[in-house]
């Protein structure tokens, strides 16, 4: 599916979930459902727990997180030793 397609699927309304992007018709945000699978919930969980998601939802979820960090200069946590 085209980066465009996924796009479709996510949007931000200031009176859905104070204007965090979520899922299109939905109330789930992106940062619930990325924090879902950082916390080893598998797309199928998700996809069984959530009926009417289907898994180009979770892509476009992926697609809005990579696109966030585009231009984000990240600083290690922890600085490891040389």
């Amino acid at each position: 599916m085209k980066d465009e397609q996924l796009w479709e699927r996510i949007i931000c309304n200031p009176n859905v979930m104070a204007g965090k992007p979520v899922i299109k018709g939905t109330r789930l945000t992106v940062e619930y459902l990325l924090n879902l699978r950082a916390h080893r919930a598998s797309e199928d969980e998700i996809l069984s727990e959530y009926a009417g998601l289907d898994i180009e939802d979770i892509q476009a979820c992926y697609l809005a997180a990579s696109k966030s960090l585009e231009k984000t200069a990240f600083l290690p946590l922890t600085l490891e030793a040389a």
